[in-house]
């Protein structure tokens, strides 16, 4: 049994064409019988988010696999296989597994180290298990993944780091005033970034916000979001002196907030910090009002270096992710590996069983009345010598498994000992795990 993947992501693939075919989560299961349905398919399990669609499977017959996920994606994207072909990546076995660890620990997603992914992918493998897609290898292979996700989050410091704007202020925030419960932060300014800015402070615990924005039904509509107070532009002045944070992003040509304005509030404030964030270009805010006891301004250069330090913190970091997919995927492939002769090993212990429960029926037979006792202690002696005979070659074969002789030794078994080993059925649906 083989692993393969065919996908396409947001490297590969522009939003227009990952649209297309990204499967919605109450289809997934209704994709996933359609699959099961095509020759040489033994399991499925879809990965589908905004920035991924993935099928992986577990197939007989690599070839015949690919080009069910060929006409797959191109029947979903309403495209022709050769449209579609260009945008998609296919992996086998060792590149297959090695492709989802690195999903699953976030090391192939948009932002490097994100933690979202493991749980869309602990979902794809649950909808699966729903439908009865998956098999004793897609089982495995899934754990490892959820394992390998999880080692890397508790391992390393691969998500612990700031890598947007937005989060980087929250980041340096809370450098500053460590909780941020109770906390007021005053938006001057009501664009997608500040909006972003404000949106991941109040997930972080401020409990206030005051808009102001030139625009004063725009200030309305966010401050309503977050259950907050809006003000007009000409006012933000007379509710500075209550805010915490402040975060500025207008299209304003000159400074709107200067040194005087931070002096007015100095002593209304008595030495609280203020933390003024300005990703306005050009800038918001004065930088003399920096100046101040007790104030902090970033800008947003300020903000892109501290970006840029913890991106190159997390490339750090994924280097030790690695190591811990090389390590899941040795153990990984080393299951893979032992079950090619687990049939053996078990019809070797078959045949000695029959073996000896068939002498010893004959033994008793022939020695007359025994006593229970004579007969435990019989049957003790032939198991024991019996287990010492089949010892050595089963764990002979088990750590030949590890290999590509693994193979060898089993067929070599089979023929010496002449056993008969049952094949698996082609497809294995497994209904829960």
């Amino acid at each position: 049994m083989f692993i393969i993947v065919t996908g396409l992501n947001h490297k590969t693939a522009p939003v227009e064409v990952r649209e297309k075919v990204a499967v919605a989560k109450y289809r997934l299961q209704d994709h996933l019988h359609y699959l099961m349905e095509k020759q040489g398919v033994s399991g499925a399990v879809i990965l589908s988010t905004c920035n991924r669609t993935e099928v992986y499977l577990s197939t007989g017959e690599i070839e015949l696999a690919k080009g069910v996920l060929q006409e797959y994606y191109g029947k979903i994207a309403n495209m022709t296989v050769a449209e579609i072909l260009p945008f998609l990546y296919t992996y086998e076995e060792e590149k297959a597994v090695h492709h989802l660890f690195r999903v699953s620990a976030g090391l192939d997603s948009m932002i490097l180290g994100e933690s979202q992914i493991l749980g869309q992918v602990q979902e794809a493998f649950q909808e699966a298990l729903k439908a009865g897609t998956t098999n004793n290898y897609l089982n495995n292979l899934w754990q490892k993944a959820i394992i390998v996700g999880k080692r890397a989050r508790t391992e390393t410091f691969i998500d612990r780091q700031a890598v947007s704007v937005s989060s980087a202020a929250v980041e340096l925030a809370k450098g500053i005033f460590g909780d941020l419960e109770g906390r007021t932060v005053m938006v001057l300014g009501a664009g997608e970034t500040s909006e972003l800015t404000a949106r991941h402070l109040v997930a972080n615990g401020i409990s206030s916000v005051i808009v102001a924005n030139r625009t004063f039904a725009r200030a309305q509509a966010l401050a309503q979001e977050f259950g907050g107070l809006a003000v007009k532009m000409d006012q933000f002045h007379d509710y500075l002196k209550e805010a915490d944070i402040v975060i500025s992003c207008t299209a304003a040509p000159n400074y709107i907030v200067h040194p005087s304005d931070i002096e007015r509030i100095q002593d209304q404030r008595q030495n609280k910090p203020l933390f003024l964030i300005d990703i306005a270009v050009p800038r918001d805010i004065d930088p003399l009002c920096a100046s101040y006891p007790n104030v902090t301004l970033y800008d947003v250069d300020d903000l892109e270096n501290v970006v840029q330090k913890n991106i190159n913190e997390r490339l750090k970091e994924a280097e030790k992710v690695e190591n811990i997919i090389i390590e899941e995927k040795e153990n990984y492939f080393k299951w893979v590996c032992s079950l090619k002769v687990v049939p053996t090993i078990v019809a070797l212990k078959e045949k000695a069983e029959g073996l000896k429960k068939k002498e010893l029926d004959r033994a008793f037979r022939r020695l007359g009345n025994l006593s229970e006792k004579d007969k435990k202690v019989i049957s003790s002696c032939v198991s024991s010598v019996v287990n010492q005979l089949l010892h050595d070659a089963i764990l002979e074969l088990k750590d030949a498994s590890y290999s590509t002789q693994g193979l060898l030794y089993a067929e070599v078994i089979n023929k010496l000992f002449n056993l008969q080993i049952e094949e698996a059925p082609e497809k294995t649906r497994v209904e829960s795990h």
